[in-house]
């Protein structure tokens, strides 16, 4: 039996062809990263993945960054950050598999975290944990994902969520004006705004206009031909930009006190979770405190977070096992 497992978001798709043994077990024969917005639609890439497997593959499991709906027929999805609109029952018939689950991108991360090793992880706050409580998780990309998870008779129930397009609450004079920058731009400013990828430049482009600095013309110049926030990110680590610096450190504050206002509605007794690529790519940030500083400054409530287990997913592929585990049950 061959599986195909996708995650899909705004700015890649990553696909992988699985085969299962009579007894569950089951290898990776290939997998591809696909640029999103190539493509017209998830059934083109696929097509252009599997090839001449294709007709072997009986069942999909996809995680989709965006809001599913469940309908008579299976589960639909508009991406948030793609023009795409991807229907199970459609591909079904498009591609001739038997079986599509849809979900949610954070839905599928949040079933493949109990499946990753110990070293897939790494705890930034140890926090003390309850097995039996409840589970947050929260991630930065192309978006802002979260998800929460009750454990329930020895598996996982997950709860899709979209509170990434919750609204931004700014904490002091700097994020007061932040919001007013911004309302500039946008009639309603969400946390997506702020906290995520297309954030980062956000949040830089805000800190030359407000405080009337002088971007670097190498770090300008680099921007022009490569993604902006990735070349924020890289001249932050190096420390060789102060303004990227400044940057990235105001963006980990707002992702701190974002995943502490989650973790203040799920009081996440199992863990808080911080997964997507953004994470991964800043993790030498994301230990220097700024993130955890924000996250258990809470007034009378900092007790409560400061006893909540913080960790990072360092696994990119925790969507993909979370994708290809959904294939294969009703989770």
């Amino acid at each position: 039996m061959r599986v195909l497992a996708a995650d899909v978001g705004g700015t890649k798709t990553l696909l992988s062809l699985q085969e299962l043994d009579e007894e569950g077990f089951h290898r990776e024969l290939r997998s591809e990263r696909f640029a999103s917005r190539d493509f017209s639609g998830l059934a083109e890439v696929i097509r252009k993945f599997l090839g001449d497997d294709l007709a072997s593959v009986t069942h999909a499991g996809i995680g989709v960054a965006g809001p599913v709906t469940v309908e008579e027929h299976g589960e639909s999805v508009r991406a948030t950050n793609l023009p795409w609109r991807i229907d199970a029952r459609a591909l079904e018939v498009a591609l001739d598999l038997e079986r599509v689950r849809l979900i949610n991108d954070f839905h599928a991360v949040a079933l493949g975290i109990p499946k990753l090793d110990a070293d897939d992880v790494e705890v930034l706050q140890e926090g003390v944990v309850d097995p039996s409580g409840p589970i947050a998780i929260i991630g930065a990309g192309t978006g802002l994902g979260e998800a929460i998870v009750l454990p329930v008779a020895g598996q996982w129930k997950v709860i899709a969520s979209e509170g990434g397009h919750c609204d931004f609450a700014p904490r002091n004079e700097l994020e007061i004006a932040l919001l007013r920058f911004l309302l500039g731009r946008h009639e309603r400013v969400s946390c997506e705004r702020v906290v995520s990828g297309p954030g980062l430049l956000t949040l830089y482009r805000f800190l030359i206009e407000h405080e009337g600095l002088t971007a670097r013309p190498d770090t300008e110049a680099r921007m022009t031909s490569e993604d902006p926030s990735a070349v924020i990110g890289q001249r932050a680590l190096t420390g060789d930009d102060e303004i990227c610096v400044r940057t990235v450190d105001l963006f980990m504050s707002l992702y701190g006190s974002e995943a502490g206002n989650l973790a203040l509605k799920v009081l996440p007794k199992g863990g808080l979770y911080i997964a997507g690529g953004v994470a991964m790519r800043l993790l030498p940030k994301l230990r220097e405190g700024h993130f955890l500083a924000a996250f258990n400054r809470k007034g009378r409530m900092s007790p409560l977070l400061e006893a909540t287990r913080v960790s990072v997913v360092t696994n990119p592929r925790v969507g993909l096992i979370g994708a290809l585990h959904a294939a294969l049950t009703r989770q």
